[in-house]
């Protein structure tokens, strides 16, 4: 084995020299992307009110992607010195401005210095095309803001973590199977988003005949799509509602189709995501290393939420003395979006306490 993984890299090494010539030649760039250039809403435009215990302002930051994104930066005011961080997102199809800013508001408020971020082609951040969704990328984003926080002055860089809403609570337990900075991850109300996109909810379209018949119907979008020079819509949450909507439906209507949560760059408010968004999450198994995380997990559900075999299923996955379960009484999914009644913010401010030293 030895001599041929020696024998590997003098091949590749070879072929580096054979075309170093070339390369010289090449315009070639080797440091970060640079940041585009974006316009950014400037008014407080979010779906909760403004906190006076708290400094906010927005920044950016580029992906190993060059895709530079937008966040909402919450410090705590009365503060000093380095601060422990946290880097939030979700929930998927959702923007800054709504749950995750919530979530990243409440623990400045403890004492954090917390982002939320939209993550790659929604929202204010940029790529293109828009409203589309990547396994690959959205986990990179987490880290991304890993990156962008180990650099702040007044960050603690050995004392960072992450916590993901819904859909990102799934990418942010895969962003800590791959990124040992991660200190601590929060999972709170979580999707995994591979089995949902793979098996359907609750796994009742699990089987190889209906994912071949899904993947034609997504195949012959892209057909479509190309066709057209544009990419079609999946649509936000059914609104109205349809007479059979199951419960679950109707509790995502009554918060991204009302004042309570509705925002116009919301994807779940408005027009959803790209038709095609589901293909990549069919072959990605997003928790297929959640058992070797080191690092300290938490994740958080409602005993009343729909989602709520995601959650136990990846918990069941995780590994070591340092991984926690909260299941919340009488809540559902979107209960912990932003009931404060139900969303234990002081037990996750103490889990990072705790497990980030």
């Amino acid at each position: 084995m030895r001599s041929l993984l020696s024998t590997t890299a003098a091949l590749l090494l070879g072929a580096t020299i054979a075309n170093s010539q070339e390369m010289n030649n090449l315009n070639t760039n080797y440091s970060l992307a640079p940041q585009q250039e974006l316009a950014l809403a400037q008014q407080w435009d979010k779906t909760f009110p403004q906190s006076e215990k708290v400094d906010h302002r927005k920044v950016t930051f580029v992906n190993r992607y060059g895709i530079t994104l937008v966040a909402d930066m919450y410090t705590p005011k009365e503060v000093e010195g380095k601060l422990k961080a946290i880097a939030i997102s979700g929930p998927f199809g959702a923007v800054k401005e709504q749950v995750s800013g919530l979530y990243a508001q409440h623990l400045a408020e403890r004492g954090f210095l917390t982002i939320a971020f939209d993550p790659s082609f929604t929202g204010e951040s940029g790529g293109m095309p828009r409203c589309v969704a990547s396994p690959d990328i959205n986990t990179e984003d987490f880290s991304a803001a890993v990156d962008f926080l180990s650099v702040q002055p007044n960050v603690d860089a050995g004392c960072i973590g992450i916590l993901g809403i819904c859909g990102w609570g799934g990418l942010a337990i895969n962003a800590a199977a791959n990124d040992p900075r991660i200190k601590a991850t929060v999972a709170s109300t979580m999707y995994d988003m591979s089995r949902a996109a793979s098996n359907g909810y609750f796994d009742a379209n699990d089987h190889p005949d209906v994912r071949y018949r899904m993947l034609e119907g997504m195949a012959e979008q892209r057909t479509a799509d190309y066709k057209a020079g544009k990419y079609s819509r999946a649509g936000g949450v059914a609104d109205p509602l349809p007479d059979d909507a199951p419960q679950f439906v109707k509790e995502y209507h009554a918060y991204y189709k009302t004042p309570r949560g509705y925002h116009e760059r919301s994807g779940n408010s408005t027009d959803g995501w790209n038709v095609t968004s589901n293909l990549p999450f069919i072959n990605f198994p997003l928790l297929s290393r959640a058992g070797e995380i080191r690092n300290a997990v938490l994740i958080i559900h409602g005993d009343k939420a729909h989602s709520l075999y995601f959650g136990k299923t990846a918990f069941s996955l995780l590994r070591g003395d340092n991984k926690d379960m909260i299941i919340v009484a009488d809540a559902n999914h979107t209960d912990l979006y932003d009931n404060l009644e139900k969303i234990p913010f002081h037990q996750i401010a103490d889990f990072f306490n705790v497990r980030m030293k």
